[in-house]
């Protein structure tokens, strides 16, 4: 395999959550570090966990977090279908080949029989495994003649075929980020591969495909470690070359006990889905980073952090820049503590740096929704001053209400600390001042504003806390000559003339 193809291979049985997304994320860093190629494979061998709308829910993800597959639905590379489900002819051929070779069997044992085992094994203190230890012992083809097998193949028997694991054995495996991995063959079991519904399990349909795609490195969860001796075994079996396989860390809760779930998620505030998901089920809703604010490259900078750095203290990292530098070593083995607060952090970040007229774009719509039309260029002038301050586009009104509305009341404590006797009078006289005042830019209205203030012998306390209280309702907001120029000399008056008549 000399071209790096790896591949994310989500079952759609719901959300993407968003430790599926940075294991797309690494899949499509590695290939396009390495010039080759990201391709999606939906396993939907499970048809009764099928879930509709997930498999479009997966793509518009990985599209919105801007790591668009190579290969895939609706983008054949030649190595198509992309869905398990229309893959079924494909498996059949293979697990033939494992049973024409010993390497798989057909079991006929029923549930109702399994059951018992399990319950004969826990009254003995030990676990039922259905492996090397006991098949000979069970109702499969290893214990029958050929003339039974094909009594019952021919009376249409349910059945699974199971793979034949090695009784004695010792697996010698490779992990990239793990390293030496070893295993004894004795304390497997023959999972089961293929059912009589001719549909094939995970196991080797995953295996099938990612030989018959050509895939190169296997990049995927960590969940799925305890599998690999079965599919580097069955890589052997089929006497194919073994890809290269790099188990991922968990990502885990805030507290760092146990892996990050919905139900966290829920309970502290936060998203663990990429996008809003509404459960055709029951309609319950599930929160998704988009629709909560947050920027792509907020989310993707944060999951990329979830267990991997560079080797240096550099945080924000661009696309290219993440591509460049991303190792498969330099993967983490322990688990990534998930930080609510550092992904706002990101997205603070990211806010800064977006392009003021997407963030003026969205701004209007908000604004547009209150019924307030004023004209582009002042939206711009309000978001350019308060963007600094704000995390998402929606905090953007409760940081700039006052350029768009007068206040109609006043913030009970900051009246109480700011407004004395006397404020009244000196809002009169600053009036009479505004009043004088040609040019109303913010320069010139500060230094015509200061200098009054010098001549009245008066702290600048006396006047500037009073005024801001008169234009904004409380203690808070930008440069209160900014606000001023930007609502203008009347409505800036017309303030100073509703808070005297409110606040004495």
């Amino acid at each position: 395999m000399d071209k790096v193809r790896v591949r994310f291979a989500p079952s759609p049985t719901g959300p993407l959550h968003i430790g599926g997304v940075r294991t797309a994320l690494y899949n499509y860093l590695f290939a396009k570090k390495h010039d080759g190629d990201f391709i999606l494979r939906i396993e939907d061998t499970d048809q009764t966990r099928y879930v509709e709308g997930a498999e479009d829910y997966i793509i518009e993800t990985l599209n919105w977090c801007g790591i668009p597959y190579d290969e895939g639905p609706g983008k054949d590379g030649g190595f198509g279908p992309y869905r398990q489900s229309d893959r079924k002819s494909i498996y059949e051929k293979y697990v033939d080949e494992l049973i024409q070779n010993n390497k798989a069997y057909y079991a006929f044992d029923s549930t109702e029989e399994l059951e018992n085992q399990r319950k004969i094994a826990e009254k003995e203190g030990s676990k039922f495994s259905y492996g090397p230890k006991n098949r000979h012992e069970l109702k499969n083809s290893l214990n029958m003649s050929s003339d039974e097998l094909k009594a019952k193949l021919d009376a249409e028997e349910d059945y699974v075929i199971r793979f034949k694991t090695s009784a004695s054995e010792t697996l010698f495996m490779q992990d990239e980020i793990r390293g030496h991995i070893e295993v004894d063959s004795e304390v497997l079991d023959d999972k089961i591969l293929f059912k009589s519904d001719g549909m094939p399990t995970y196991h080797l349909a995953n295996i099938v495909d990612d030989h018959l795609m050509e895939i190169s490195h296997v990049i995927r969860g960590e969940e799925w470690l305890p599998s690999l001796p079965l599919h580097v075994s069955l890589y052997k079996a089929f006497g194919w070359e073994v890809p290269k396989f790099a188990h991922l860390p968990l990502i885990l809760k805030p507290s760092g006990k146990g892996k990050l779930s919905k139900r966290d998620g829920d309970q502290l505030g936060f998203p663990v889905f990429p996008l809003e998901w509404k459960d055709p089920a029951n309609g319950n809703v599930s929160a998704g980073y988009r629709e909560e604010g947050y920027l792509p490259k907020a989310v993707i900078n944060m999951l990329a952090l979830l267990g991997w750095n560079d080797g240096t203290d550099q945080e924000f990292f661009n696309m290219s820049e993440m591509i460049e530098k991303f190792e498969v070593k330099r993967i983490h083995k322990s688990g990534a503590k998930f930080d609510p607060e550092k992904t706002k952090w990101f997205q603070q970040h990211y806010l800064q740096q977006a392009p003021v007229e997407k963030l003026v774009k969205e701004f209007k719509n908000i604004l547009a929704e209150k019924s307030i039309e004023v004209s582009l260029q002042y939206i711009e002038e309000v978001v350019k001053t308060i963007r600094e301050r704000a995390t998402f586009v929606s905090d953007f009104w409760e940081l700039s209400w006052f350029y768009f509305e007068a206040p109609k009341e006043f913030d009970a404590k900051s009246s109480k600390k700011v407004w004395k006797k006397d404020s009244s009078s000196w809002m009169r006289a600053l009036i009479g001042k505004l009043q004088s005042v040609d040019d109303f830019s913010q320069t010139n209205l500060q230094d015509e504003v200061k200098t009054w203030i010098k001549t009245q012998d008066l702290g600048f306390g006396k006047i500037m806390q009073p005024l801001r209280l008169a234009l904004v309702g409380a203690m808070r907001g930008p440069d209160v000559f900014h606000i001023a120029t930007s609502i203008g000399k009347d409505k800036t008056i017309a303030r100073l003339e509703f808070a005297i008549d409110n606040l004495d």
